[in-house]
């Protein structure tokens, strides 16, 4: 157990903005446990404000399968950069938050200098990759799961595990998380829509061009319909500007996943953590993400062992929202997905009703403090 007269220093690995406002959470929660402890590692801006020392910026380079190819020579120049950290200076608890591919090096560089590594964010391998598992067991010394079916999962397979809840559902306010939403007097024509084209730079490349044409087709069809992009930040708030279409007529928020999909009737999402806040809120949507034709084919569709792609309809265990994934080229079906869920209201309130009710047990109220209780007990 960590003691308050004396000075830790915990190495923090985060590469993506989800971890970003994870590992910030974190490091505030500590903070105001008033221990001792000097921050450092990689991450992102918030993580920075936080009072992290960062030794690089990882966040902007996040992508996903195949393009995640054209970042190995960085990636593997700072984990060398990692290393070299760990083996030379004194760290008393290495934290690594999501992003397998990349954290599993960093953890493997964190126990070859000795140190204790906490895995905040269990890798999905109950998903794919489940042959990782002896990888992960070398490791992790313990994992922090943000799902409850996690815990067992992961705890049978020789890891010691806590449910520490998800970060990303404390931020849903309480006076209107978890309520479903009310369709009553619901208008099709003057639908609200949120769009969510992910975060990373390969998403938005990918999603945020057949998104904006999902969105003008809709407002073919409904005249009075309104839409507003959410993007992760100022830089990325620009990029999707200068990519706006011809014919969509949308607004621009920065960092609102909640708040917007509070206030839409419907969302069109990414897949990826966001589709968690979305459901929390009780908006329905649809989920999209795409991938190389070819690549998915010849390897995705076998590696992964779920029914299901997205997070919500894995949790659910059946289609709750539509889910395409991948998607590779017509936005047909998604229009006329999107078009027979808004026609019913009752069918979307329905959805709405199931949303919340998936959500509600993954939510703590206080995972950030919960996963600060596990590293003051892992510092000595």
């Amino acid at each position: 157990m960590a003691q308050k007269d004396k000075t830790y220093r915990v190495f923090i690995s985060a590469a993506e903005p989800s971890g970003d406002a994870h590992c910030a959470g974190l490091i505030t929660a500590l903070k105001q446990d008033t221990y001792d402890i000097d921050f450092v590692g990689v991450g992102g801006p918030k993580m920075a404000s936080a009072g992290c020392n960062l030794l690089q910026t990882t966040i902007g380079r996040a992508a996903m399968m195949y393009k995640a190819l054209r970042h190995v020579t960085h990636y593997y120049k700072l984990i060398k950069r990692i290393a070299r950290y760990l083996k030379t200076n004194k760290v008393d608890l290495t934290i690594v938050c999501d992003s397998p591919a990349f954290n599993f090096h960093v953890a493997k560089a964190a126990k070859k200098a000795n140190i204790k590594t906490l895995f905040y964010v269990a890798p999905q391998l109950w998903a794919w990759g489940g042959w990782r598992i002896g990888k992960l067991r070398k490791r992790c010394d313990k994992l922090c799961c943000i799902l409850p079916s996690e815990q067992k999962w992961f705890a049978q397979r020789g890891l010691d595990t806590v449910f520490v809840g998800n970060p990303l559902l404390d931020e849903v306010p309480t006076d209107f998380g978890n309520c479903p939403k009310d369709y009553t007097h619901f208008a099709p024509k003057t639908a609200g829509f949120a769009i969510m084209p992910g975060s990373r730079a390969a998403e938005i490349d990918s999603l945020w061009r057949p998104m904006q044409k999902i969105a003008i087709r809709l407002k073919d069809r409904y005249p009075a319909a309104t839409f507003t992009a959410v993007a992760v930040d100022n830089e990325r708030q620009q990029l999707l500007k200068a990519r706006q279409l011809d014919g969509l007529e949308c607004d621009y928020t920065v960092g609102s996943v909640i708040d917007t999909a509070h206030k839409a009737d419907f969302a069109i999402v990414a897949s990826g953590s966001a589709t968690l806040q979305v459901a929390a809120t009780g908006c329905p949507m649809v989920i999209m993400y795409q991938s190389s034709r070819i690549l998915w084919h010849l390897v995705g569709r076998w590696l992964l062992k779920t029914k299901y792609l997205s997070l919500v309809n894995i949790l659910a265990g059946k289609e709750l929202v539509p889910e395409f994934m991948p998607y590779f080229s017509s936005i047909e079906p998604i229009v006329e997905t999107i078009e027979q869920l808004i026609e019913s209201s009752s069918t979307l309130a329905q959805i709405s009703n199931d949303l919340v009710q998936l959500t509600r047990p993954l939510s703590t109220g206080s995972s950030s403090q919960k996963v600060a209780d596990v590293v003051t007990e892992m510092l000595t």
